[in-house]
């Protein structure tokens, strides 16, 4: 064994938890931060989960409990438990999937409400990924574990078009369209109120949220860059219908962006949309009934990109949502301008 190599002392047994795993510091790494070392060492679990083990004190250094923060030197002992690795095995379940195209290369579908694009943390099944692993067995690999075919995603409650690779030429082909900003998507909105402006540019730059992890947030100092084109489509009493483009692909940034400018989306909760109700629509008193939609008024509803082995430019759209169309409806019915 190489002194400037790290090894490993035999565990006890070949228990699936690892317990009892040692290892030996070799004279290579130079003041390391323990979390960085373990985690360049466990490939398989993500830092912030070395960092809940070491707090756990599941990690001890020459015998003691140390921070996650803790500088390792050349011969320290390192005596851990960590749990077993996560499965990398997706479950395929039989999902329901609204296809709009399929070839050899890609599959195009319009996404429904309420599910998830691919297995995180608590959600291991009933996402679309579950869906597509149970249709076909042809799915590329897609962008990190756990996302066989994904090429771009959309949030839970946002309905609409996407496109999902077949095999790692076309997932490679179509994501540099994404990187390059050459995939032109089109939106829909329903929005509290009408801007003023019938069409303008939001340039406001994202970062995650300062002090709410789930949330992002107008950054102008360190966000960034943001930008998205919108236009009235259609104007009601204290509503509108907005078509919006977004020039970048930030997490949340059509969302945000009209929050932004007093225009959140329609039973956006989290960036200040409100549920409406049929009663508050029909200007009649308050009364038991569900809301017109009870998710984000968004769908993604025009893509275009350049097809992978044709060279061709091709344009999908997908059809609104049956409560999207009924919150319109209800809007020309009762809220004509």
């Amino acid at each position: 064994m190489e002194k400037n190599q790290d090894y490993c002392l035999p565990s006890n047994g070949e228990d699936a938890e690892l317990e009892g795993l040692t290892l030996i510091v070799g004279s290579a790494v130079r003041e390391h931060r323990l979390d960085k070392y373990l985690h360049s060492r466990f490939g398989n679990f993500s830092r912030a989960m070395i960092q809940e083990i070491i707090k756990a004190g599941d990690v001890k250094v020459n015998g003691r409990a140390v921070k996650a923060s803790f500088k390792i030197k050349t011969a320290d002992k390192i005596e851990m438990t960590l749990p077993k690795p996560p499965s990398k095995e997706i479950t395929p379940e039989n999902i329901p999937l609204n296809i709009i195209y399929e070839d050899g290369d890609i599959i195009v579908l319009n996404k429904q409400p309420g599910i998830i694009v691919h297995p995180a943390r608590g959600n291991k099944h009933g996402t679309l990924v579950n869906a597509l692993v149970y249709y076909s067995d042809n799915l590329s690999s897609g962008i990190g574990e756990f996302r066989p075919g994904i090429v771009h995603r959309l949030d839970k409650n946002t309905t609409g078009v996407m496109v999902v690779a077949k095999n790692d030429i076309a997932q490679w082909k179509i994501a540099r369209q994404f990187e390059l900003r050459q995939v032109k998507k089109t939106y829909l909105a329903v929005v509290h109120g009408t801007p003023d402006l019938t069409a303008d540019r939001i340039n406001a730059p994202l970062s995650v949220h300062p002090r709410i992890r789930e949330k992002y947030a107008i950054m102008t100092e360190t966000g960034k860059e943001a930008i998205t084109f919108y236009e009235v489509i259609e104007s009601f009493r204290g509503f509108s219908l907005l078509k919006l483009t977004p020039k970048t692909g930030r997490t949340h940034q059509i969302r945000v962006h009209l929050s932004y400018i007093k225009h959140s989306i329609v039973a956006d909760e989290i960036y200040g949309g409100k549920l409406i109700y049929p009663w508050q629509l029909r200007d009649d008193k308050p009364a038991a009934e569900e809301p017109v939609i009870n998710r984000v008024a968004l769908h993604a509803h025009v893509l275009e990109f350049t097809h992978p082995s044709t060279n061709k430019s091709v344009r999908f759209e997908a059809a609104l949502p049956q409560d999207f169309q009924n919150l319109l409806d209800m809007l020309r019915k009762y809220r004509k301008t």
